[in-house]
């Protein structure tokens, strides 16, 4: 057992005593109803290097990050060895119970800090490893609880209504604005239910609510550009679903883990949690998520060169895109709208070089029905096709009605897309560019 000089280090900067740091941790233990002793000599021991049970690891960041003004994890106290509080726990007995704790803490932190910019992504085995356990056993044999106030159905319909709502509210004043509304909602009202008392089949119900609500504030904070959050987010949405036995719900959300990926450029392992959701959920597969998913997967081949492999999915993409059926969806998938499917492979064979069919793709896409975000990516796009296929006038009309669309939405993620129409238009020749990426300066100068 070694020495923890992180915590240390941090009861220096704090100025606290160790007596100090005992107190103040009872306090907080007592609010969250539970009984601690802890004195001077506990603190001594955690000094060298032992590490306390329970949610106190939590504690102990929370009163050091709020007499430091930041936000603290449990590696910076040097407890992060062991089931980190925004990492899922293995499945398994007791897993769920504690998973909760550890998500509860992350909703806390983020609904107290919404500039907080998160955790760091992770990466390898522990980027994976979720997915890993998601698709494979042990199952959750009885999600069942007996601890605090009943969850009664029209508890669970609650959140699902408020599902919706968020969504909705992201999808008109983007990510930034409608983050801490959704962390506030789970603090306060999602993680009380999921402590509560509840049958298996309420727990399942509960839980894939639950889930749901996790993955839009995972959108939010990806739309915010905090991606180690919305990492964390997906991951806890994935355990949630996990817990509620929907293969359907999981599915939706590795696609948005997929999603992620081909941001951050990761397309090998874009392609793999794909194969995961082909793969784990067999005919559970909705015409709608296996629409995205190959159109996305189109995306990675194409990024990565293979032309013969992005062609299959698009084949594939679009082949399921002619069986979606609204009513047989679950609520998640409805994000694939008509002209989903034509600006993801518009994007594709842009990559491959293929402008003029690209562009097709693209004012297909641009024509079709869309909530606000999905407008403006269109219209993005179809500026950048039709400046790569030399049409500058074009260009600059969709992006002008791309700014026009984008006015009032909170999003780092479509001013990052905005920016770089921008700067693709200020490199054009031609009058009608220069202008349009004049009003794209102005409108980005506006902070939020």
């Amino acid at each position: 057992m070694e020495p923890n000089s992180q915590l240390d280090a941090l009861l220096d900067q704090s100025g606290m005593s160790r007596a100090g740091l005992a107190a103040r941790i009872n306090r907080l233990g007592s609010q969250a109803d539970l009984t601690l002793r802890y004195d001077h000599t506990a603190v001594s021991r955690w000094l060298k290097g032992q590490r306390p049970r329970g949610r106190v690891p939590e504690l102990i960041c929370e009163v050091l990050g709020e007499k430091l003004g930041r936000i603290l994890t449990l590696s910076d106290i040097g407890m992060g060895s062991v089931s980190a509080p925004d990492l899922p726990p293995p499945p398994g007995e007791g897993g769920l119970g504690a998973f909760v704790e550890r998500a509860a803490s992350l909703w806390r932190a983020d609904q107290l800090h919404d500039d907080w910019p998160g955790p760091a992504l992770l990466s390898g085995a522990a980027a994976v490893a979720p997915v890993w356990e998601w698709e494979n056993p042990p199952e959750d044999r009885d999600v069942s609880r007996t601890a605090g106030a009943p969850v009664t159905a029209a508890d669970v319909a609650v959140l699902h209504a408020a599902r919706g709502h968020y969504e909705h509210l992201y999808r008109n004043a983007g990510g930034v604005a409608t983050r801490a509304r959704v962390a506030g909602f789970l603090t306060a009202e999602v993680a009380p239910l999921l402590r509560g008392t509840y049958d298996d089949a309420t727990g399942r119900q509960l839980c894939r609510a639950a889930g749901a609500l996790a993955a839009i504030s995972g959108i939010c904070a990806y739309d915010a550009d905090a991606q180690g959050l919305a990492q964390r987010y997906f991951h806890q949405a994935l355990r949630l679903g996990k817990a509620s036995g929907d293969l359907r719900f999981g599915g939706y959300v590795v696609a948005l883990l997929v999603n992620q990926a081909l941001f951050l450029g990761e397309h090998r392992h874009a392609l793999a949690c794909a194969e995961a959701v082909l793969r784990t959920t067999g005919a559970h597969l909705t015409p709608a998520l296996a629409t995205d998913l190959y159109a996305m997967q189109a995306r990675a081949y194409a990024q990565l060169g293979d032309r013969a492999a992005a062609y299959a999915c698009m084949r594939r993409a679009e082949a399921y895109s002619e069986r979606i059926r609204p009513e047989e969806e679950p609520e998640e998938t409805g994000y694939v709208q008509p002209g989903l499917v034509q600006v993801r492979l518009a994007e594709a064979l842009l990559l491959l070089g293929e402008v003029e069919a690209a562009r097709d793709y693209a004012q297909e896409a641009a024509r079709a029905p869309a909530h606000v975000r999905g407008r403006v990516n269109r219209l993005a796009t179809l500026s950048d096709v039709r400046l790569r296929s030399g049409d500058g006038e074009g260009a600059a009309d969709a992006a002008v009605r791309m700014v026009d669309t984008a006015q009032g939405i909170e999003s780092q993620r479509l001013r990052g897309r905005m920016r770089r129409v921008g700067q693709r238009l200020a490199r054009h020749p031609g009058a009608s560019a220069a202008e349009a990426a004049k009003l794209i300066e102005e409108a980005l100068s506006v902070p939020f």
